[in-house]
């Protein structure tokens, strides 16, 4: 499978939309369609951003690990 697959079909999963997408992103619509076409590289900030919006892993959108299921995150609080 490649990369931009696998955002595809998590999107799907959760039940988003391309334009959902940018409202959690910040990216682009058009430029969202295209990384998820392939016709795009992603960057890794973009990659980080995908990833926390489809509740993910970087990891996982690479294909680094078949798990879906997100790190726990880091605690920024202080205290």
């Amino acid at each position: 499978m490649v990369m931009n697959m696998r955002i595809v079909e998590r999107r799907k999963k959760l039940g988003y939309t391309q334009i959902k997408m940018q409202m959690l992103t910040g990216i682009d619509q058009s430029e969202y369609s295209k990384m998820e076409k392939g016709k795009r590289g992603i960057s890794m900030e973009q990659c980080r951003q995908i990833a926390l919006a489809l509740n993910t892993s970087m990891d996982y959108i690479a294909e680094l690990t078949d798990e879906e299921k997100p790190y726990p995150r880091k605690n920024t609080q202080d205290g």
